[in-house]
């Protein structure tokens, strides 16, 4: 569990800023790393194995150590982020970016009721990303998990992102490819990588649907390969093996306590 959004961000992590318009490339290019979408998404599944109260407490402290013990990721982390987390005085900076629906696949795994799920998002996201749209890029995200891996269809998931966050999903992947640029924005992001899981077949589809709408492509592939995840249930094994060899000791101790 959670393993499939570092799945995502790894293989995402080379078309960032040289996109790749078409599902055919090999799953894991030589040059592939794990980026900052990983860290801090293991950096939070650490504080929820801890923070079972779901106390937010020192969850600054996490994304914190994380980021210094890790500083110099593929990609880089955000602006504004690097700011907060060398801040003495850490508060929100209201960004609606995609770093919070990017950190937040452990939400969906972790806890029991989509309310709690939507809470915790909430408090997850608004540490840093205060904003109303950062908040709710968050939610989604981590409601699109949690309906998943509790056997909701398809349209089940599609309806309930729709209607409670207004995103538009009606669109598809051949739509979108032709037009869509980089775009670091949670409004941006978390929709385009929601469709691409929609119109996967299995989690291997999904990843590759995602890599090649281009724009923030870690970030979107890691969203879209945690939700794909949940509702799919199961990673190819070859994949799970070339990801863990991949990847620090410590990302997979994190990552063992959602069993994976």
């Amino acid at each position: 569990m959670i393993l499939g959004a570092v799945i995502g961000d790894t293989v995402g992590s080379i078309y960032e800023f040289d996109n790749h318009r078409s599902v055919d490339f090999p799953l894991f290019d030589p040059a592939c790393e794990f980026t900052d979408d990983s860290i801090l998404t293991v950096a939070v599944a650490k504080w929820l194995a801890v923070d079972k109260k779901h106390t937010f407490e020192k969850l600054d402290e996490c994304l914190v150590d994380f980021t210094r013990r890790y500083p110099n990721p593929m990609g880089g982390y955000g602006t504004g982020y690097v700011v907060w987390a060398n801040s003495g005085n850490r508060k929100p900076y209201n960004s609606w970016g995609n770093g919070s629906a990017m950190r937040v696949s452990a939400v969906g795994w972790a806890c029991g009721t989509l309310e709690d799920t939507l809470e915790v998002a909430r408090r997850s996201a608004e540490i840093t990303h205060s904003h109303p749209e950062g908040i709710k890029g968050a939610q989604a995200t981590a409601a699109a998990i949690f309906l998943g891996r509790n056997g909701k269809s398809k349209i089940e998931i599609k309806d309930y992102i729709e209607h409670t966050f207004g995103y538009d999903l009606d669109r598809t992947c051949a739509e979108i490819r032709p037009h869509y640029e980089f775009d670091g924005s949670c409004q941006g992001t978390v929709p385009e990588a929601i469709i691409a899981f929609l119109e996967s077949t299995d989690f291997e589809s999904a990843i590759r649907l995602a890599v090649s709408l281009g724009g923030d492509t870690d970030t979107l592939t890691c969203i879209t390969g945690g939700i794909a995840e949940a509702f799919y249930k199961e990673i190819p094994q070859w994949i799970v093996e070339k990801i863990l060899s991949m990847i620090p000791q410590e990302f997979k101790d994190v990552l063992g306590k959602y069993n994976v």
